[in-house]
Order: structure tokens, then C-alpha cells, then sequence
């Protein structure tokens, strides 16, 4: 039997800047989908205190350090960079994500703009602040989008899209790059 070797889904890809904003990807450990049973949100909310987590309100974010909890639906989360506390099966379905996802992080003063291409949302901080999350379309893929600072912005797109992703938002960069270089 053959040795398989681990890969990142954007294995080989260097961070690429533009416009002094940084497109990358994002090592973020575990991932696991959270979906309690019905009636068992406060048992999840329970064993996910001692982390510093509850279970997050639609389209927000909760996060303790590296670890997070993201709304990803309705009565969904994905618990990010840590692993989920056995408890939880006795209330909520649990389902590794870890390799089905790839996180990129776009950051610097040209982030929002550049999402805002291929992104049919105000993503304005006034409009889209600091800790909010929406699944939304990036072109032709489905996306999950957080807001991490006020120029920071994390992707969650399906593995197999992480290439497709990374040449829109590239192009989208590199495109804003060539604007203001001719102004």
C-alpha cells in the first residue's frame, strides 16, 4: 500500500500581495460541524462555556484566542481550531470538516474592495462589522465569509473550489493593483 502524504488544499502557493493586501492560506486546525438536536441548544451552550464558546446567533462569529465557533446555517457551527469536546455527541451531531474545507485569508487596505468583485454583498464595515459571518456566493462557488478586523477577511470555500477561489480573488487583487497604479 502506498504512503499518502498530507496536503494543505492550496499545498505549494505562496501568499501573493498586491496593493499592499495579502491573499493566503490559512492553517486553522480541526474543524468540526456542530448541529444540535432539537431542544439541546443549552446543553451545547453548556459544555462549550468551559472554552469560552456559546453557540453563535445567525451570521456572527464567537471566538476564545485561536478558537472559534461560526454560524455556517441554520442551527449549524463550525467549531474552528480546536477539538470538540466529547459531550457534545450526547447533543448535537458532530461531523469532522478539517479536510473538506480550505480557509483563505485576504488582508490589507484593498481586502474589502477586492471581495466585493466577486461577492454580490455590501461588504462595507458598516454594513458588514467586525465578527459577522454569511454563506454567500464568490462567483460560482459557495463561500463562507468572515469579517476578522477591519481589513481581514477569512474564506471558507469546499476544498475542491480552493484553486478556483484563489484565481477570482487573485485576479480581483490584481486587477485593483493595475487601477491604482494608472491613477
Amino acid at each position: 500500500m502506498p504512503d499518502l502524504i498530507a496536503k494543505s488544499p492550496l499545498a505549494g502557493q505562496a501568499p501573493l500581495t498586491c496593493a499592499g493586501t495579502t491573499l493566503a492560506e490559512a492553517a486553522v486546525g480541526p474543524i468540526t460541524s456542530i448541529a444540535p438536536y432539537p431542544g439541546r441548544k443549552p446543553q451545547v451552550g453548556a459544555i462549550l462555556a468551559p472554552l469560552g464558546l456559546s453557540f453563535p446567533e445567525p451570521n456572527s462569529l464567537v471566538a476564545q484566542g485561536e478558537t472559534r465557533l461560526l454560524w455556517t446555517g441554520r442551527d449549524m457551527a463550525f467549531l474552528i481550531g480546536a477539538e470538540a469536546p466529547a459531550a457534545l455527541a450526547d447533543h448535537a451531531a458532530l461531523t469532522d470538516q478539517t479536510d473538506g474545507w480550505a480557509i483563505l485569508s485576504l488582508s490589507g487596505p484593498m481586502a474589502e474592495a477586492a471581495l466585493m468583485r466577486p461577492v454580490p454583498l455590501d461588504l462595507r464595515l458598516s454594513a458588514f462589522p467586525i465578527g459577522r459571518t454569511t454563506r454567500a456566493p464568490l462567483n460560482h462557488m459557495q463561500a463562507i465569509i468572515t469579517r476578522r478586523g477591519a481589513q481581514d477577511f477569512d474564506l471558507m470555500v469546499f476544498r475542491s473550489m480552493a484553486r478556483t477561489a484563489w484565481s477570482e480573488l487573485a485576479e480581483a487583487l490584481e486587477v485593483l493593483e493595475a487601477r491604482a497604479k494608472a491613477s
